[in-house]
This record gives C-alpha cells, sequence and structure tokens, in this order.
C-alpha cells in the first residue's frame, strides 16, 4: 500500500509546475523519449511488460522490442511485412507476443512469436473482403480476442484460446446490429479492451452515436450503450478505452482531422458500460489512447497528437501536461508507463 501511494503522489505531481518543482528541488515525472532509430515509422501499437520491457509496432511492418527501458531497441519485425501496418501489439513478457495488421481482406493478419521476434509465425490471414480487423485484447495468456468493422452489419469477433497460436470466428448472434456507418478505430490498439477473466469492451464511432459495446462471456454475447462523446462523421466517435475493473471505464475520442474541433472527448463509467457521463472538463482535443495510472483508482494519462492530459478524479477533470504528439499509452504494476506515436516517438514516464 505504502509504494502505490507515493506512485500515486509521485504520478499526480504532473500537474505541478516545473519552475515550482525546481524551486523545490524535486522531479517532476515527465515523458522522457527513446532513440528508437525508427524516425520513419508510426507506432500506433504498445505493449508494455514492464519498466524494462515493451514492444511497440506500427507501420512498414515494424516491430521493435527494448529489454533495457529503452536505452536500445532491438528490430524484431516478421520477415516479409513491410507492406503491413501492425495498429495493435499484446505481450506477455519479454518473449512472447502477438501482433495485428489491419487492413481490408488479406492485409488483415495475425502473428505470434515465442522467442523475442527472433522468429514469427503467421496464425491468421483474413480472407474475406468485407472485414477489416481493427483491435485485439487478450483476457490471459491464452484467451483472447480481436475485431472487424461490421461484415453483414454486426462486428465480427475472432477468438483465441491457446494464446494466439490459432483463431475462429465467433457466431455472430450474440452481437447487437452495427448502426449505419458505424466501425472502430484502428488507432492506438484500444479500441477493444478487456478486464479480468471474461469482461470485454469494444468502441465504435463513424455512426450516429458513438457506443461502447459490451460482453461479459468472453465475446459470445453483446450489450451496447451510447456515449456522450460526439460521433455523426465517420472521423468521429470513441477511439480508445481502458477499464481498471469490470465496473470503471474511460473514453477518449473526438475528431481526429488535425482541422477540426472535438468538443467534449471524454467520458466515464462506473457500471461497467452501462451508463456513460462525460467529462466536466474534459481534454481541450482529441484523444486516441487512455491508461490508468497503476496503484491508482482515480489517476489515469490520456494521450493524443497534441499532448497529454491527466485526470486525478477519475475522468471527471483532466489537465494537460505535456505538449509532445502520442498515439497510445500504457501502464504497468511495476510504475511503468509508456507512450508511442508518429516519427518513431515512445517515451517513458521518468520523475
Amino acid at each position: 500500500m505504502g509504494a502505490g501511494v507515493a506512485c500515486a503522489a509521485a504520478l499526480a505531481a504532473l500537474t505541478a509546475v516545473p519552475a515550482q518543482a525546481q524551486e523545490s528541488g524535486k522531479r517532476t515525472p515527465h515523458w522522457e523519449l527513446k532513440d528508437t532509430g525508427g524516425s520513419g515509422v508510426r507506432f500506433r501499437g504498445l505493449a508494455a511488460v514492464g519498466r524494462d520491457t515493451a514492444w511497440v509496432s506500427g507501420t512498414q511492418g515494424t516491430v521493435l522490442r527494448t529489454t533495457d527501458g529503452g536505452a536500445s531497441w532491438r528490430d524484431v519485425s516478421p520477415p516479409g511485412a513491410a507492406e503491413l501496418q501492425f495498429r495493435d501489439i499484446e505481450a506477455f513478457d519479454a518473449r512472447r507476443a502477438v501482433v495485428l495488421a489491419i487492413g481490408e481482406g488479406e492485409a488483415s493478419r495475425l502473428y505470434r512469436t515465442d522467442d523475442g521476434g527472433a522468429t514469427w509465425t503467421e496464425s491468421f490471414r483474413n480472407t474475406d473482403p468485407r472485414a477489416f480487423y481493427d483491435c485485439l485484447t487478450f483476457f490471459d495468456r491464452r484467451h483472447g480476442l480481436a475485431m472487424s468493422d461490421p461484415v453483414d452489419g454486426k462486428f465480427r469477433i475472432l477468438s483465441t484460446s491457446d494464446g494466439g497460436r490459432s483463431w475462429k470466428v465467433l457466431p455472430s448472434t450474440g452481437m447487437p446490429a452495427a448502426l449505419d456507418g458505424e466501425a472502430g478505430f484502428a488507432a492506438s490498439g484500444q479500441c477493444l479492451v478487456s478486464a479480468g477473466p471474461r469482461d470485454v469492451w469494444l468502441a465504435t464511432g463513424g455512426a450516429a452515436h458513438a457506443r461502447v459495446l459490451h460482453s461479459a462471456d468472453r465475446g459470445l454475447t453483446w450489450t451496447a450503450s451510447d456515449t456522450p462523446i460526439p460521433a455523426g462523421d465517420p472521423a468521429r466517435g470513441v477511439f480508445a478505452l481502458a477499464f481498471r475493473d469490470r465496473a470503471h471505464g474511460l473514453a477518449v475520442g473526438g475528431d481526429y482531422r488535425p482541422d477540426q474541433t472535438s468538443t467534449g472527448p471524454a467520458a466515464r463509467t462506473a457500471d461497467g458500460g452501462r451508463a456513460w457521463q462525460p467529462a466536466a472538463e474534459p481534454p481541450p482535443a482529441y484523444r486516441s489512447g487512455v491508461a490508468w495510472l497503476p496503484y491508482s483508482r482515480t489517476a489515469a494519462l490520456a494521450v493524443g497528437p497534441t499532448g497529454t492530459d491527466l485526470t486525478t478524479d477519475g475522468g471527471r477533470t483532466w489537465r494537460t501536461v505535456d505538449t509532445g504528439s502520442y498515439d497510445t499509452v500504457d501502464c504497468t504494476p511495476d510504475r511503468g508507463c509508456w507512450a508511442a506515436g508518429e516519427q518513431g516517438r515512445v517515451a517513458r514516464l521518468e520523475g
């Protein structure tokens, strides 16, 4: 408990004015950029294993891994994948990971490694031209799901029970009908997230309402709830979710177009996603990634191309604490928080 309280207090200090922190001699937690050597790559996939180990995935079929806190990065990209976009990656440790390539038809693929990326096995290739896979999540080391934009009027769900070595399409009978124009956003690997052994949530946009779908049985049956995050356009909706348990969740999004304003791009729930409340003081712009801070019931970070925001009251209010560009964020129990984005940007929270 002592370590948890200290961590929450230190991370809450992100709101401190740097000059004040300097005068007091205290270090303010901040993003410290790590040199990945991948300046031409946009990393929208991020799997934080701990403070020392993290995986990132992105454009040009790129997968990188660090085991020394970002001091050095190893290019562990699957061979022959240069044309693919790896928008999501889930890692179990420093050796085992599953990465998702997104796109129409056969561009949507899943790969797994058991040796730190030295070798990869393609475990799924989409052959339905109507499907477009967006996001991936795991409940544990064996059970996971991937989601596709609607096919025949319903979101399509892939399931694995062997750690991503094989996949099968789940029946669509328990999935509610998609709204006209509804889809997921492959922006941060957080449009499909899980908490605990069976609960999973799916974020949508593009339709008249931005919705969150919830399943309590690993994707067999779903219920849908509207959120207050603006939609009504293919560029607007919920882009990312984070649940610290099966009840308390955060949603962020907005309009990803840089010339458009994003009014009210954040919401919260305390009942597993049945009802969502808008943030009283939301982030000032579109946000594509969100993560709860470790050992805190009320603190979380949201990131996007124009900055990072911190909440210390469970998503009621947000405050911008950094103006660097990031697409996704992930935190681990050993107080390791990472962010990744365009131009090879990867950072770890320090201080």
